[in-house]
């Protein structure tokens, strides 16, 4: 491990990671952004992303999981206040917190599954629906419009790491996508309470790209003019609706079952 630069005051660079956590526009300024958690970070490192700064409280024992990633990753070590290292966390003991830059936008895939999700405003949604487009196969996550930062550390939290091993597309609209589903021939599969077809009854085995709407107006008008169908999940008792990562987990999860029971 290299020599550790230590920071013991609110000195600039302190402020300067400080401000990744809240403030969008210093994120994707300098090109970095706080991850922690054991899993996100490990997961970082195994993904190839680059990991600028680790982060760890000065004159603290580390683990042997710390001081792995410390001698592995070649990142800048720097040693911080505990209680400066707890501020950065949200929380009272942190081991590591890692400054992580910011990947080049990737290019959509050559691949048959991915999720759309339009204009999230909750960055923990973005999250959760990272975590189970990862878990039930999806090549990709395109985030379009006006949206939440999938950076933001409430959104790496909640996906638990599924970021560093999924490629996320930012889209400011939706042309790129539907020109791209049209050379791919992808049917666009919209989500929505009143859709005309339930989930399990549309077949999914095919390429595909599912539609998640905003949490509270759905899809835009927009992406629920290019879908070819509009599906919906039957629910019952006193819910109206589902949360929108919800939603598109049920609908990734009915995607896996009836593309398993197709190669069966």
């Amino acid at each position: 491990m290299s020599r550790a630069v230590r920071v013991s005051t609110r000195n600039a660079s302190f402020q300067q990671w400080q401000a990744l956590l809240t403030n969008r526009t210093k994120r994707h300024r300098a090109g970095e952004f706080l991850v922690h958690g054991v899993r996100p970070i490990t997961l970082a490192a195994e993904h190839g992303w680059e990991i600028r700064d680790l982060i760890y409280p000065d004159r603290q024992s580390l683990s042997g999981w710390a001081r792995d990633m410390l001698d592995r990753t070649g990142a800048r070590p720097v040693a911080m206040d505990p209680a400066l290292v707890a501020e950065l966390a949200g929380k009272e003991s942190a081991e590591l917190i890692a400054v992580v830059g910011l990947p080049a936008p990737p290019p959509l895939p050559d691949a048959d599954l991915v999720v759309v999700f339009d204009r999230p405003s909750a960055p923990g949604n973005i999250g959760t629906l990272i975590r189970s487009a990862d878990a039930f196969g999806a090549a990709a996550v395109v985030v379009t419009g006006h949206a939440a930062d999938p950076y933001d550390p409430k959104s790496v939290r909640a996906s638990t790491g599924s970021l560093f091993a999924l490629p996320v597309l930012q889209l400011d609209r939706p042309d790129p996508l539907l020109d791209w589903a049209a050379r791919g021939g992808v049917q666009l599969v919209g989500t929505d309470e009143h859709g005309a077809v339930d989930v399990a009854d549309h077949d999914l085995t095919g390429p595909t790209a599912l539609l998640i709407g905003n949490e509270t107006n759905g899809l835009s008008a927009a992406w629920r003019a290019a879908a070819d169908v509009l599906v919906r999940i039957p629910i019952t008792g006193a819910a109206s609706s589902l949360n929108a990562a919800a939603a598109a987990t049920v609908i990734l999860y009915e995607t896996a079952r009836q593309r398993s029971r197709s190669r069966g």
